[in-house]
């Protein structure tokens, strides 16, 4: 057993002072917990935050939400607001981990989760990301479940959170307390590729302190979650997808793709984006749209079925939307 120190936090400015450089800030802790237990992380100092006046989900009138860090997942998911007008962001919830995880889970916690990659948590193997300059051996071989766009030589993993994949197609911002005071960041700038640094999964600086998430006003389109995992309950996903579409006389107006599964931070597809605003609405048009995104792939020896998958998860998302429409 190794022997750590577990404070809890008054203040986000108390929380930012005791934090030091062998600290880490305890949520729900269902991952960090985890990771303790396997050795992976050995943090000296628990800091808990998961009791500060940060549990509030704030509705605006225009159906922008500001949800509190240590709103708890099951919460979320289950606000009336949240489900009426950001429906995307709740299926999102509930597709990740098992009711009894959720209830504990909290928002700031599950977007800086770490990646599930079997290397990382296996403290007898070489990992990058855990120790760096170890080496990467998910490159040449288990890869079957990892990462198929923006990887590097250096690591291959995936992120595995659904909520952020969610607000990522929601342009969702977080807010950041430091010492200096407080920044709000975009979702797309928390998360890093990994470089040849893949030991940090954020632009976070050591005690940074996420506080809130900002959703901005409500889409004026359908929108949906589709997350394809290897069983139906508990399970990361191989492939997902956040998708809005708002379709006017049989053409794409407008639409959101973020993916889940494919890469070390929740993808947003921009490429399928741009390719698909202006053309039919139509199933041929999603899987065009989708096949210029993972025209960028880079799988791996194992996961080339996850070009086949994504592809096949966007157009099936899409067309359930344009059925709709």
């Amino acid at each position: 057993m190794r022997p750590f120190a577990y404070e809890r936090a008054v203040s986000a400015e108390d929380a930012l002072n005791r934090h030091t450089d062998d600290t880490q800030y305890l949520g729900g802790g269902t991952n960090l917990v985890d990771l303790m237990r396997l050795g992976v992380a050995t943090p000296a100092r628990l800091v808990d935050v998961a009791r500060l006046p940060y549990d509030r989900i704030e509705h605006r009138a225009d159906g922008g939400l500001v949800i509190g860090a240590a709103v708890r997942n099951s919460d979320l998911a289950a606000d009336l607001g949240v489900r009426d007008d950001h429906p995307l962001l709740a299926q999102a919830v509930l597709a990740g981990a098992s009711g009894q995880i959720r209830n504990q889970a909290t928002v700031g916690g599950n977007l800086l989760q770490r990646t599930r990659c079997p290397y990382f948590q296996d403290v007898t193997k070489p990992c990058n990301k855990r120790e760096p300059g170890t080496g990467c051996p998910a490159v040449h071989g288990d890869n079957e479940n990892m990462a198929i766009l923006d990887h590097s030589p250096h690591c291959v993993a995936t992120h595995p959170s659904d909520m952020a994949v969610a607000l990522t197609a929601l342009d969702a911002r977080v807010r950041v307390r430091h010492p200096g005071g407080e920044d709000v960041v975009p979702l797309a700038r928390l998360y890093r590729s990994p470089g040849d640094d893949p030991s940090r999964d954020t632009t976070l600086r050591p005690g940074d302190l996420i506080t809130a998430v900002e959703v901005p006003a409500r889409l004026d389109m359908p929108a949906r979650y589709r997350k394809v995992r290897e069983r139906a309950s508990f399970a990361f996903a191989l492939v997902s997808a956040a998708v809005a579409l708002d379709v006017a006389d049989g053409t794409v107006r407008d639409c959101r793709i973020a993916l889940g599964g494919v890469a070390h931070r929740p993808w947003r597809a921009h490429r399928a984006e741009d390719a698909l605003r202006g053309r039919p609405a139509t199933e041929a048009s999603y899987r065009a749209a989708a096949e210029v995104e993972l025209a960028a792939a880079e799988p791996l020896s194992g996961n080339a079925y996850k070009v086949t998958l994504a592809v096949n998860v966007i157009t099936a998302a899409l067309a359930g939307l344009g059925e709709d429409a």
